[in-house]
């Protein structure tokens, strides 16, 4: 049964004079004419901030946080976005007086150690992916991938190569043309094998001198490693075209396998996903690029260097698409991943990518009897399940099995992608999770399937909101809070 209790805003529990603490008055001497701040810069009325004592604000957040599900109190099965658990003590780390407190627009010389970090981030991953010039800059995946074409189109335009397409495979992800169409280029799709692999001769029929980039997604959305993508690296390069990565799927790999071996120019990092770090909500997030010495005069500026003076951040830098994301990027996140590298080391990270591999390798054991896998029978870090057969049997679709997941306490799997697969139920378990885990995860999705249809048709039956439409959501969303009329709120 669900709680109908409605949830007031801070701003319904706002009580007039109310204050979670009280700051005493400015001690600083000043002329009685002067102020702090020009007049001009000051607003004529004060915000109107709900006024809340402290146990308001924190109940409230504590309140809202037992309606949500987090990796922290159940297993995420989402697949294409790796929801680890992140360890606790990165989190500490992270929030060290050192780095915490410290200021964007301090002067290099002050925040030696910080910038020596982010330094030392920089060789790390530009080791682990096998391309050497790193920046830090980009605050998510997408952007990263934004950044990188960015770097390509530079790098291609001080070539005098008027080159405009890019070829993205339909098992790429699906921020790729979007991040194309954003830095310029026009975009083409590229099919796959019935296997899932980048159809070879597809592909030889698209490459011309107007190619610019191919990215490509390896592993793919279908947890497939492509093992041509030597051959694609080669067919692209014998064009003068660039191949970009996206890292996205790199939590298979890490350890394993080098992108700047197999022949990618550029690629981006989710150091969220692949390392340690929050994961969701909008963020926080970084998407580091990493790109051959070729493109590296192209990266976003600064980028952190170091000389027999010091650490700098180095904005000389004439050819630089500028900057992406303000400051250094988004410094927790990447600190976060810094202390993940150190805690496991080359052969930790190994050990992770191949647990994570082995984890996803017995799930789809596991649920394969349950529900087809098409691309089976082993995957790397996820794979894809389709719910084809049960829906043209039942009319059960693959909404109506993850929305049911829920009520048992297990986060649904990302569904309806790739587009693919009909039916699609993408399923990535992750390194961090325990086989008692796995077990108790295909022991409820057997007994899920069988369920009464209606059941499914309107699960999920115990959260607070059970279907929302997503369509109107999506296409008039209310991003604004009103009080109608009637004085109810809407």
């Amino acid at each position: 049964m669900r709680n109908q209790q409605a949830v007031q805003l801070l701003s319904e529990l706002s009580q007039p004079g109310r204050r979670a603490s009280t700051w005493p008055d400015c001690d600083v001497p000043m002329p009685a004419s002067s102020s702090l701040l020009p007049r001009s810069c000051l607003a004529e009325h004060p915000p109107q901030l709900p006024e809340l004592s402290e146990p308001d604000v924190v109940r409230h957040f504590s309140n809202l946080s037992t309606r949500n599900m987090s990796v922290d109190t159940h297993m995420y099965p989402l697949g294409s976005c790796t929801m680890k658990y992140n360890p606790k003590r990165h989190e500490r780390w992270a929030a060290l007086p050192g780095f915490a407190h410290v200021h964007p627009l301090q002067s290099d010389d002050t925040m030696q150690g910080l910038l020596q970090i982010l330094f030392e981030l920089q060789q790390m991953l530009g080791e682990i992916s096998g391309l050497p010039a790193v920046s830090l800059q980009p605050a998510a995946g997408a952007q990263g991938e934004l950044a990188a074409l960015l770097v390509a189109a530079a790098y291609l335009a001080d070539r005098g190569e008027k080159r405009h397409k890019v070829l993205v495979p339909d098992s790429a992800h699906g921020t790729n043309p979007a991040s194309a169409r954003m830095a310029g280029f026009s975009t083409v799709t590229v099919p796959s094998t019935s296997q899932g692999f980048v159809d070879l001769d597809q592909l030889h029929r698209q490459l011309d001198q107007d190619v610019a980039v191919v990215m490509i997604t390896n592993p793919n959305t279908l947890g497939l490693f492509d093992p041509q993508i030597q051959t694609v690296s080669r067919m692209v390069h014998d064009v003068g075209g660039l191949i970009y990565l996206d890292g996205a799927n790199m939590n298979a790999i890490v350890g394993v396998s080098r992108p700047g071996d197999f022949g990618a120019d550029m690629m981006h990092f989710n150091p969220h996903k692949t390392f340690s770090g929050p994961h969701g909500g909008g963020g926080p997030g970084a998407g580091p690029i990493c790109v051959t010495h070729a493109l590296e005069p192209y990266l976003p500026s600064p980028v952190v260097e170091y000389d027999p003076s010091g650490y700098r951040l180095n904005f000389d830098r004439p050819h630089s698409v500028g900057r992406v994301r303000s400051f250094l990027g988004n410094v927790g996140v990447l600190l976060r991943a810094y202390a993940y590298l150190r805690t496991l080391g080359p052969e930790g990270l190994r050990r992770t990518t191949e647990q994570a591999v082995l984890n996803a390798n017995y799930l789809l054991q596991a649920i394969s009897p349950l529900l087809p896998v098409p691309h089976g029978p082993r995957c790397m870090h996820e794979f894809v399940a389709t719910a084809k057969v049960i829906k043209q049997e039942r009319g059960i679709s693959a909404m109506d099995i993850a929305k049911r997941l829920l009520d048992y306490g297990f986060h649904a799997p990302t569904v309806y992608f790739p587009l693919t697969v009909p039916e699609s139920i993408m399923i990535e378990p992750t390194e961090t999770e325990s086989k008692e885990t796995l077990d108790a995860f295909v022991k409820v999705l057997a007994k899920v399937l069988q369920e009464p249809d209606d059941l499914l048709h309107e699960a999920p039956h115990s959260t607070e909101i059970s279907r929302p439409d997503e369509v109107r959501a999506a296409r008039n969303p209310t991003v604004r809070w009103q009080t109608t009329p009637t004085g109810n709120n809407g």
